[in-house]
């Protein structure tokens, strides 16, 4: 979750986020159903820390009206939202002090640093907490994680709005990074074909037609092209999702990872 995995209907790279507090012996398999719910809290999570991070501190006493929530405010309900949310979801319990009791006004007007930083760890704890869930079959459980997504995405807009009124461009609306393709040579593309699980029931399916490479999910969505920055590295135009290649001793290719919204996900090649 920082938050630091969608191609949604582009093409959904989402990554395996476990379930149920259990030992990672006996933990069960993730279905595609947590992943999703792993992949957007991944998304609004690293995009709400992006903007806290990007607001002057001068500016979070700003609130469009007096009747609304100052940034300051936002940070701090987010983290204790967070943490009240995730909690539900299985055993771990974030440790209270006596800070986490001061009024959330005061809280408010903690300096920059110490309330993002606070935010990152509240999101980290969640995404801690849905990565030692089993399959998600609880209607409570699922109900916790309804309200999370949409608490972060609701937050994610008030503040993108917020930044607009202040001329600040939200991190969602930033150009992507400039990226270069290079040509490789069409006979070394079979090596990188082939499936590549995420997770059980969840695979990316990487194909070749003529001198390129697509990319989909076993989840849905049109192929995708890799474009090749290196013998290794790949990127997709369409989204801000970049693959990296693994290979052996041998130098046989034995896995990828995706890297997205600050995550670096594994999948193993399946033989």
């Amino acid at each position: 979750m920082r938050l630091r995995t969608v191609l949604a209907t582009a093409l959904v790279l989402s990554l395996p986020a476990a379930l149920a507090a259990q030992t990672p012996a006996t933990r069960e398999a993730p279905d595609a159903v947590m992943l999703q719910f792993s992949q957007l809290a991944d998304l609004f999570g690293n995009r709400l820390v992006a903007a806290f991070d990007s607001i002057p501190e001068a500016k979070y006493d700003f609130r469009p009206t007096p009747v609304e929530q100052s940034i300051g405010y936002i940070a701090q309900h987010l983290e204790s939202a967070n943490y009240d949310l995730c909690e539900q979801l299985g055993d771990a319990r974030h440790p209270r002090t006596a800070k986490d009791s001061l009024a959330d006004t005061i809280k408010a007007r903690w300096p920059k640093d110490t309330l993002v930083a606070r935010l990152d760890a509240s999101l980290r704890f969640c995404d801690t907490v849905m990565g030692q869930m089993g399959k998600l079959t609880s209607p409570a459980h699922a109900g916790s994680l309804l309200l999370l997504e949409t608490d972060l995405a609701e937050h994610y807009s008030q503040l993108s709005v917020y930044m607009r009124l202040l001329g600040l461009v939200p991190p969602s609306a930033l150009p992507r990074a400039n990226r270069t393709a290079i040509e490789l040579p069409a006979s070394t593309l079979p090596a990188y074909v082939g499936a590549y699980e995420l997770a059980p029931g969840l695979d990316l399916d990487v194909t070749q037609r003529g001198r390129a490479l697509f990319i989909v999910s076993t989840i849905g969505g049109p192929p995708r092209r890799l474009w090749p920055e290196s013998a290794t590295d790949f990127f997709i135009k369409e989204v801000d999702a970049q693959i990296t290649f693994i290979r052996d001793a041998s130098g046989t290719v034995t896995g990828l990872i995706l890297h997205q919204y600050g995550r670096d996900r594994p999948a193993r090649k399946v033989p």
